[in-house]
């Protein structure tokens, strides 16, 4: 889930790549919603096995009343801190371990 700054709205939503997609909210790529209310902080975020399965959980999240979706936040983020810098990584190359190896 993303929210804005002063965590007044909440956006759910899936994707394939949480990297790219939070990144594409960063930087205003597409017009709607998110841009419209500036909701780029990610607080809350699950990994599924498939797409249907993902599909299926964003509707179940957007079916819930705001505090429901607040304490799933608060139970996952309790400050409700931007998860980006710490998913960031998730896209970095493998750093090769071959220091010591010599041809």
């Amino acid at each position: 889930m993303l929210t804005n700054y002063t965590n007044t709205v909440l956006y759910t939503g899936f994707t394939n790549d949480l990297v790219k997609r939070i990144w594409q909210h960063k930087n205003k790529v597409s017009e709607g919603f998110a841009n419209k209310y500036n909701v780029d902080k990610l607080v809350y975020y699950e990994m599924t096995e498939n797409p249907t399965s993902a599909i299926a959980r964003e509707k179940s999240i957007k079916n819930l009343v705001r505090r429901k979706k607040d304490a799933l936040i608060n139970n996952f983020n309790p400050g409700w801190e931007d998860l980006y810098a710490k998913i960031l990584s998730w896209s970095l190359p493998l750093q090769d371990d071959r220091e010591g190896e010599r041809k």
